[in-house]
Order: structure tokens, then C-alpha cells, then sequence
């Protein structure tokens, strides 16, 4: 899973990156040329805890997130020229878009705006999103209209329909509605989603809050909550300085939480939201050899999730072995749990459940 974090200068977005990344404890960080960073965390997942602790593996591996903090390319208020070029490629790549918006007041660094405003901010943010969406619209209907004028009469009718759903979609984003809210058909959705829309992605907003603030978090998110609106948009409030701080804890990190009474960590929080938001399920594979967590969409069926493993078990699939986490963990095994039926056999169709232990039978 890919998520695009984007903020203005000043914002604390690379010290949320530190702390959703744990880049200060180890992990693993590139940096490609001077335009984004990435940091890879693991999915903290108390199943794969006990799956190890079960089987003893020689190898356990988590689900894993990638983060691309992206150097922000605005430098003047009032500036906007939607996200262009390398910037605007990587972020179409991403699976969500993560914003950073201000909510902590620090003399000593001033805000491009000349105030802290996150609400300001965060329509700064979709604005710019819309522009570099609206501007990928309008380069594609100034070539339509040579290809309407001198194509062939039996491509005219296509090129006519799209078109129309361009300019309906151009119209919403001009009316500052972003893509993920406009009323869409399937058929709409389904035409749209090789332009890889930056509005038509969901969005995780991370409300920056200063360390003085961080005992109120579930008041403060409720409050900004009633006034967010919109499909596929969840909202965080943290501290980003307070959690780059922790992720250096390790074991101390709990209690100190506890005594704070801060909550589980940005980065559990940031990571299931973003399940949540992208419709996405772990199931697991289990043995001496090595415990492992895969991430998939929900509602994949099992032969679509075998190919997840590799192509070659999904071409030769036979049947997938299944349990679910919380009846492997009652009866002790999988032995066991083939003993009293609850390890029962699944056809291709079956539809893989969030907690899944598979063991997929293939023949090629």
C-alpha cells in the first residue's frame, strides 16, 4: 500500500512522515532525486504476533506500507499551479493521498500564510489537487476536438461520450467538488479511472496539533469531523513532534501513552484508517518456514488471492484450506482444526474474510 503525503511548508509534514515511517527507528528510507522521500513501515498486527508465537517460524513477515513524503513545490501564498510533472506521475501512483495541515502555533516558524488556519489550508490543498486534475481534463478535450472533427464517423460517437463525462467532470471540479464526490456511474467510475485522478483517490487528513493539545485529540477530532464532508475522506488528529518522539520508546512507548492518555499511536491509527478508507483486508500463510500477512481488497475471491502469492498457485488452483484467526487460536492448531471442521476446503469462489489462514492446494 502506497500513501502520498503532501502538506505546505511548515507544516510538520516530514516530522508526521518520521513518525508514521519510524525512520528514526531504522526503517528502511530512500530518498529518490530531490523530490519525495520514501519510508517503509511495517503493519504493527497482533495476529502475526501470535502466529509466531504458534508455528515459531523461521521467517515472519508483515504487511508493510510505503510513504512518499513529497517536498512541497508551492513557495508564495496565494500561488497555485496544481502539482506538475514528476510530482504529479508519483502521486498517481499512490493508493491514497495523505494531507498534513497545520493546527500548532510556533512563533519561532511562521506559516507561508502569515496565520495558522488548517481549515485555510486543507481547501489550499484540495485546490491544488483540483488544478493539476482540471489541467490532465482540459489538455485531453483540446485533443478531442481534432479527433471529433477529423476521425471516423463510427469513433465520433465514443469520442463524443467522453467528452460529455469530461466536461460534467470538469464542471464538479470547477464547483470545487472533487472527483471522489461527483455522482458518478459505474460505467463513468470505470471510464475516469485510467486518468489516475488526484481528487478521485480517498484521503487520510492529519491534523497537526502542538503537544499542549494532545489530551483533547478525540475532542478535537470529533469537532473538526462535523465539519468535514465528502466520500472516502477519514480525519486524525496528533501530534506529529510527540509522536516522532515515541517511535524512539520502543517498549517504553505503551506506558508512556498510558500515562499521557494519548491513545495508540498515529501510526496504528494512520494505517487501519487507510485500510478502511482503501477497502483492504490482511489474510495470512502460516508455517515452520515462515509466517506472512498479505494485503488484499476485500471481497477478492480465493483464487484471486492465491495469484496475490504468485501467478503460477492462481493458474493451477484446486481448492484453498481455510480457518479463520480466531478458530485456529480456540482450538490450538491446524491439526486440531481439522480434526473438529472448523479447517474446512474453499473453491475459487469463496470469498476471503479479514483474519484468514490459507493454505492454497495448486497443481501446474
Amino acid at each position: 500500500m502506497n500513501i502520498g503525503i503532501i502538506g505546505l511548508p511548515q507544516s510538520g509534514k516530514s516530522t508526521v512522515f518520521n513518525a508514521l515511517s519510524r525512520s528514526g527507528a531504522g526503517s528502511q528510507t530512500s530518498h529518490t532525486g530531490n523530490r519525495y522521500s520514501i519510508g517503509v513501515s511495517k503493519v504493527p498486527d497482533n495476529r502475526v504476533d501470535a502466529l509466531q508465537r504458534m508455528f515459531h517460524p523461521q521467517k515472519t513477515t508483515y504487511a508493510e506500507v510505503h510513504y512518499l513524503d513529497f517536498l512541497s513545490h508551492r513557495d508564495q501564498p496565494g500561488k497555485f499551479g496544481g502539482f506538475t510533472g514528476e510530482i504529479r506521475n508519483s502521486l498517481e501512483a499512490t493508493d491514497t493521498i495523505l494531507f498534513v495541515v497545520r493546527a500548532f502555533d510556533d512563533p519561532s516558524v511562521p506559516h507561508l500564510e502569515g496565520s495558522v488556519n488548517p481549515h485555510r489550508d486543507l481547501d489550499i490543498l484540495n485546490l491544488e489537487l483540483s488544478y493539476s486534475d482540471l489541467s490532465i481534463i482540459e489538455r485531453r478535450l483540446d485533443r478531442l476536438k481534432n479527433e471529433i472533427r477529423i476521425g471516423k464517423a463510427s469513433e465520433r460517437m465514443t469520442k463524443t461520450h467522453e467528452r460529455e463525462i469530461l466536461n460534467r467532470t470538469k464542471a464538479g471540479l470547477e464547483a470545487e467538488i472533487a472527483i471522489r464526490d461527483q455522482e458518478l456511474s459505474d460505467f463513468e467510475a470505470a471510464f475516469l479511472e485510467p486518468f489516475k485522478f488526484l481528487t478521485a483517490k480517498p484521503l487520510l487528513i492529519i491534523w497537526n496539533i502542538s503537544e499542549a493539545d494532545s489530551d483533547g485529540v478525540l475532542n478535537i477530532e470529533n469537532g473538526i469531523q462535523e465539519r468535514l464532508s465528502g466520500h472516502n475522506v477519514e480525519l486524525i488528529v496528533l501530534c506529529g513532534a510527540l509522536e516522532a518522539d515515541l517511535t524512539d520508546m520502543d517498549e517504553e512507548e505503551d506506558q508512556f501513552r498510558v500515562e499521557m492518555g494519548i491513545g495508540e499511536s498515529g501510526l496504528v491509527r494512520a494505517i487501519r484508517k487507510s485500510y478502511d478508507l482503501l477497502g483492504m483486508i490482511s489474510f495470512f500463510t502460516v508455517g515452520s518456514d515462515e509466517v506472512k500477512a498479505w494485503t488484499v481488497k476485500r471481497d477478492i475471491h480465493a483464487v484471486e488471492a492465491a495469484g496475490r502469492i504468485h501467478s503460477d498457485i492462481e493458474r493451477g488452483f484446486i481448492r484453498a484450506e481455510t480457518i479463520s484467526f480466531d478458530q485456529l487460536i480456540a482450538c490450538g492448531g491446524l491439526s486440531e482444526g481439522r480434526k473438529n471442521g472448523t479447517l474446512r476446503s474453499e473453491g475459487k469462489t469463496y470469498m476471503v474474510q479479514d483474519g484468514d489462514i490459507i493454505n492454497f492446494l495448486f497443481n501446474v
